[in-house]
C-alpha cells in the first residue's frame, strides 16, 4: 500500500510537469506558434506500435466502437466475439464467483486458472494468488483497443501467455469528448453508472473514470431446486482510475496510472457473500525515437473472501476471511535499430506474486470454528528474450528465443484446531528452474488481397500459489491441493490465411494444433474428491474463422471456432485418457449484424451459439449447448450530446446452465433488457 502512495503522489508532479514543460518550450516562439504547439496533443498514451510479426499469428483487432456496443455492458462480453475465447465457466462476473474468473484461448481450458496472459497498458491483471481476471474491474467505456492473439507462445509478451495473449490499450484522447457518461437501468431494479473525464495538459493529458454496478441479481438457482435459503446473485462492484501521460521530450513520454476496485457478490446462498478488492499502479516510459524502448513498472495489492454456506443447514461452514497477496513487476524492451529490413527487439521481463490465505473451518451444527488455515508462498519468473522481424519483399519471417527462471518459494499448508494443536502441515520445498521458448513464423504477401502464414511456438506457465497451496470445496466435492505442481509448458504449430475478396470483405481463417504438457486439472481421485494435478497433456486441434464486412450502413462480423481436444492420461490419470477436457465445447459461435442508418445511430443484434461441454474429467456431468440473442440500439436525442440507449441480454430467455454437479444446476443470465442515456459518447 505504501508503494502505491508513494506512486499516486507522483501523478500531481507528472501532471503539473507537462504544462511547465511546453510553456517553456513555447516562451521562444511566436504566439501563434506557441498556441498551436499547446493545442496539439504529441502524446497518445500507447505503448510501441505492434511489431510485424503480429500479422505471422492469429490475432483478432476489436475497436472501439465495438467495446462500446456490448449488449451486457461488460468486456467479457465483448471477448466472446473472438473465435477461441473460453471462460472457466458461462458466468458473467455478475454471477460467478470472482475466483472462478479464469480466461483461455483455444479450447485449453479445464481450471479456473487463467492459460492466456491478459494485459492492460502493457500491465498484466491476473491475481497474484489466484491467476482469474478481475473482469468487473476493466471499464469498457476506457479502452480503445483490444488485440487478441491466439497461441504463438510467450515471446515478447512474458510467462503465462500459454493460450495467447489479450491485449487492451486505453482509448486516446480525441477519440471522445471530454466528458463521457452513462446511467442505465434493468427491469430488476439493477443500474448502471460510469464517467470518464479527459484533460488536456499542455502536450499531456489526464483521464479521471470511475464505473458503478450494483443490483438484486437473479435466480441462478433453478425454481424446482429453490430452498427458503436461496439467494439471488446479488451483486456491488466499483472501480475507478486515474491516468496522466506528459512528453518528457519530442521523442520519450511518460505514463503514470493507479486503479482501485471492490466487487462484493453472493451466491446461490443467503450469506454466501464474497469480496475482492484492487489497488495497482504502474509507470512507464515509451520513446519512439531511433533507439525506441519500453519501461514498465507495476505493483498489485489484492484481496479475497469468501463464505461458503452449507446445502444442506445453510448455515456457514467455511470462512475464508482474507487472501490478501502482492504482484510486482516490469519490464524492458528494446528496439535498436541495427540491420536494415530488420525489427529486433531485445528485452528482460519480471513478475513476483506472494500472497497467504487465512480461513477458518466452521461446524455447521454449532457454528463454532472447529479448524484455522493457513496457505501461501511466493513465485517468480524473470525472461529474458531476444526478437527479429525481418522484411524480405512480400515475405516476412520471425524468429525468437526466449529463457525464463521461475521459482516456488515458502510454500506452506497449516491447519490447526480451535485450540491450536496442529492438524496438518506442509512446507513444501523451494525450486527454481530454467526454460528455454521459442517461436517462428512466416507471412507472406500472395496478392494484394491474400496474406499466407504459418508459424511454430513453445510457452510456458507457472501454478499459482491457489493451485499449490489452497484445498477448495463446492459441495459435495471437495479439490485438494497439490504443492508439487510444475510448470505447463506448450508446444504448438498453425497455418492460416487472411482474405479480402472484395474492398467490403475480409476472411480470416486458422488451423491449429497445440499441445499443453503437464496441463494442470482438477483430477477425481475417490467419491466427492478431487485433487489438482499435472496431467500428461491436453491435445488441442481445431480451426478458427471470422468474417468481417460493412455493405454501406450495413455491417456484419462473424467467427466460430470447432476444435477436437482430448486429454492424454496415464497412470494416475489413465481413466482419463481420450477424455475432452472439463469445461471445454467443442464448437463455439458468434454473428453479428450491426445498421448505421444515421449519424449517431446504431443498431445491431448477435446470435451466439456454445455447444455442450462437460463439468468434469469423468464426463458425468453435461452442461447442455446455450444459444443466445442479444441486442444493442443507440439513438441520438436531438444535439445535447445524449443518446438514448437500449440493450437486451438473451432475448429468447435461454436457460443457460453454467454448473452441474450431480444434478445441482447453476443458470447464466436470463431475459435483461436494459434502458439508458449515454452523453458525449
Amino acid at each position: 500500500m505504501k508503494t502505491l502512495l508513494r506512486v499516486a503522489s507522483c501523478l500531481p508532479t507528472l501532471i503539473l510537469a507537462a504544462p511547465l514543460a511546453a510553456q517553456d518550450a513555447d516562451a521562444d516562439r511566436p504566439e501563434d506558434e506557441a498556441e498551436a504547439a499547446t493545442e496539439a496533443i504529441i502524446v497518445t498514451g500507447r505503448g510501441l506500435d505492434p511489431a510485424l510479426s503480429t500479422g505471422i499469428y492469429a490475432t483478432t483487432t476489436i475497436e472501439r466502437e465495438t467495446i462500446l456496443s456490448a449488449p451486457s455492458g461488460r468486456i467479457e462480453d465483448v471477448l466472446r466475439n473472438v473465435a477461441g475465447f473460453q471462460q472457466f465457466r458461462r458466468s458473467d462476473s455478475r454471477s460467478s464467483n470472482p475466483s472462478a474468473q479464469g480466461v483461455t484461448l483455444r479450447a485449453l481450458g479445464g481450471n479456473a486458472t487463467s492459460r492466456a496472459l491478459v494485459l492492460l497498458d502493457g500491465v498484466p491483471l491476473a491475481d497474484p494468488f489466484f491467476g482469474y481476471i478481475p473482469l468487473s474491474a476493466i471499464a469498457p467505456e476506457t479502452i480503445g483497443t483490444i488485440r487478441v492473439t491466439r497461441g504463438g507462445g510467450s515471446g515478447p509478451f512474458g510467462a503465462g501467455a500459454l493460450a495467447g495473449t489479450i491485449d487492451m490499450e486505453s482509448a486516446e484522447p480525441g477519440v471522445a469528448g471530454p466528458l463521457l457518461g452513462n446511467l442505465a437501468v434493468n427491469e430488476r431494479g439493477e443500474t448502471e453508472a460510469s464517467g470518464v473525464v479527459t484533460q488536456r495538459l499542455g502536450r499531456g493529458f489526464a483521464v479521471a473514470s470511475g464505473r458503478w454496478d450494483r443490483g438484486q441479481g437473479f435466480f441462478t438457482t433453478p425454481e424446482s431446486q429453490r430452498v427458503p435459503a436461496s439467494a439471488r446473485a446479488a451483486f456491488d462492484s466499483w472501480n475507478a482510475a486515474l491516468r496522466a501521460v506528459a512528453p518528457l521530450t519530442d521523442d520519450v513520454e511518460v505514463q503514470a496510472r493507479v486503479g482501485l476496485f471492490r466487487d462484493n457478490r453472493t451466491l446461490r446462498f443467503e450469506g454466501a457473500d464474497s469480496f475482492s478488492t484492487g489497488e495497482d499502479a504502474s509507470i512507464r516510459f515509451v520513446g519512439r525515437g531511433e533507439w525506441q524502448f519500453d519501461a514498465l513498472a507495476y505493483v498489485q495489492a489484492r484481496d479475497f473472501g469468501n463464505v461458503v454456506i452449507s446445502s444442506t443447514r445453510f448455515t456457514p461452514t467455511l470462512d475464508q476471511r482474507r487472501t490478501p497477496s502482492t504482484g510486482i513487476g516490469g519490464k524492458f524492451e528494446l528496439r535498436p535499430p541495427l540491420l536494415e529490413g530488420h525489427d529486433i527487439r531485445i528485452g528482460v521481463d519480471y513478475r513476483r506474486a506472494e500472497g497467504e490465505l487465512q480461513e477458518e473451518a466452521i461446524s455447521a451444527v454449532s457454528g463454532a470454528i472447529t479448524e484455522r488455515r493457513r496457505a501461501g508462498g511466493a513465485t517468480g519468473n524473470l525472461g529474458i528474450f531476444l526478437e527479429d522481424d525481418w522484411q524480405i519483399g512480400p515475405l516476412t519471417l520471425n524468429g525468437g528465443l526466449r529463457a525464463d527462471r521461475t521459482s516456488i518459494t515458502g510454500g506452506f499448508y497449516r491447519a490447526v484446531s480451535a485450540a491450536g494443536v496442529p492438524v496438518s502441515t506442509v512446507i513444501a520445498p523451494d525450486r527454481s528452474d530454467w526454460a528455454v521458448n521459442w517461436r517462428a513464423g512466416a507471412l507472406f504477401y500472395a496478392t494484394r488481397r491474400l496474406d499466407l502464414r504459418a508459424a511454430a511456438y513453445t510457452g510456458l506457465r507457472l501454478p499459482t500459489l491457489n493451485e499449490l497451496y489452497r484445498p477448495f470445496v463446492v459441495f459435495p466435492v471437495t479439490t485438494q491441493a497439490n504443492a508439487g505442481l510444475v510448470n505447463e509448458r506448450l508446444e504448438g504449430f498453425e497455418v492460416g490465411l487472411d482474405w479480402q475478396p472484395v474492398n467490403a470483405v475480409v476472411l480470416s481463417v486458422t488451423a491449429f494444433d497445440n499441445e499443453v504438457e503437464n496441463a494442470i486439472a482438477n483430477v477425481t481421485v475417490g467419491p466427492n474428491l478431487r485433487r489438482r494435478a499435472n496431467l500428461p497433456a491436453i491435445e488441442a486441434r481445431g480451426i478458427e474463422a471470422s468474417v468481417a464486412a460493412k455493405f454501406g450502413t450495413v455491417s456484419l462480423d462473424g467467427s466460430l471456432a470447432w476444435t477436437d481436444a482430448e486429454v492424454r492420461g496415464e497412470g494416475a490419470s489413465a481413466a482419463l485418457d481420450g477424455n475432452r477436457p472439463a469445461q471445454t465445447p467443442e464448437f463455439a459461435a458468434t454473428l453479428t449484424l450491426g445498421w448505421r442508418p444515421a449519424a449517431g445511430w446504431q443498431v445491431a443484434g448477435t446470435l451466439r451459439h456454445v455447444a455442450a461441454q462437460f463439468e468434469d474429467d469423468l464426463e458425468s456431468d453435461v452442461l447442455p449447448a446455450a444459444t443466445t440473442i442479444d441486442a444493442f440500439l443507440s439513438a441520438p436525442l436531438g444535439r445535447t450530446g445524449l443518446s438514448l440507449v437500449l440493450r437486451a441480454e438473451n432475448l429468447t430467455d435461454e436457460a443457460i446452465v453454467t454448473r452441474n454437479q450431480g444434478g445441482s444446476i447453476d443458470l447464466g443470465v436470463p431475459r435483461t433488457l436494459w434502458a439508458g442515456v449515454r452523453y458525449g459518447f
